[in-house]
């Protein structure tokens, strides 16, 4: 009996470790249910202008993720991101749940009712759209500016292949050659680089060289303007 009774407690003991099991398998399918980013409801964008300062272009640009509340009912949880940003730093947002370990990309973080159209937002971090944007002559003179060789200049992008940054594509890497010599040398190396904590993630990927600084201001002129992705 003395055997018998521990084995029965044993079975029973082990019984309450299948519930974690069975619950991650339902947050599974929960999920795959849940929504992928989309555009910020026009309720919640009007909220972040209104109450939070925020750009209106800006508020069109960045992505909410949301899922229903514990209960089922009435608002719905809303995370607000920079979509360039988690690119930038290599992170897939499939849903409200992939920002559970990657709370740096939270913007705000809340609730929205749609049908009583009321929000509550808590401010993670700000996202500013007060960057200066240069004109084709100042990009030219901080280029010319760069002696040392080897030394760099970078110029925020809100057009090109990479992502992150102020303008959300990255930014252009302007460099000194380190070995320019000979009149067929040419002077400037031009990078392209994702933009992580407000700086390039390295110099990026090479683009072009060329020892004419007009035509390189000229070309990262065509998209260092205000952001609109």
């Amino acid at each position: 009996m003395f055997w018998k009774h521990n084995e029965s407690k044993g079975v029973n003991l082990l019984e309450p470790k299948e519930i974690p099991e069975l619950a991650r398998q339902k947050s599974v399918k929960k999920e795959e249910k849940l929504r992928g980013p989309q555009a910020i409801p026009e309720l919640v964008q009007k909220y972040l202008v209104a109450e939070k300062q925020m750009d209106p272009d800006l508020a069109n640009i960045l992505k909410a993720v949301m899922r229903k509340s514990a209960s089922q009912e009435g608002p719905l949880n809303i995370r607000v991101f920079d979509e360039a940003e988690a690119l930038a730093k290599k992170v897939k947002v499939e849903n409200y749940i992939s920002l559970d370990e990657h709370q740096d990309l939270i913007a705000y973080e809340g609730w929205v009712d749609l049908e009583s159209k009321r929000v509550g937002l808590e401010e993670k971090k700000r996202i500013s759209s007060d960057t200066t944007i240069f004109t084709e002559a100042e990009i030219l003179k901080k280029i010319e500016e760069l002696g040392e060789p080897g030394s760099m200049a970078f110029f925020y992008m809100a057009q090109g292949g990479t992502n992150g940054g102020p303008l959300g594509m990255g930014a252009t890497v302007v460099e000194l050659d380190s070995n320019c010599s000979g009149e067929k040398k040419r002077k400037y190396n031009v990078y392209s680089a994702d933009v992580v904590d407000m700086k390039p993630v390295g110099k990026g990927n090479k683009v072009f060289d060329s020892n004419k600084a007009k035509d390189i201001a000229r070309w990262i002129k065509n998209g260092h303007h205000k952001r609109t992705y």
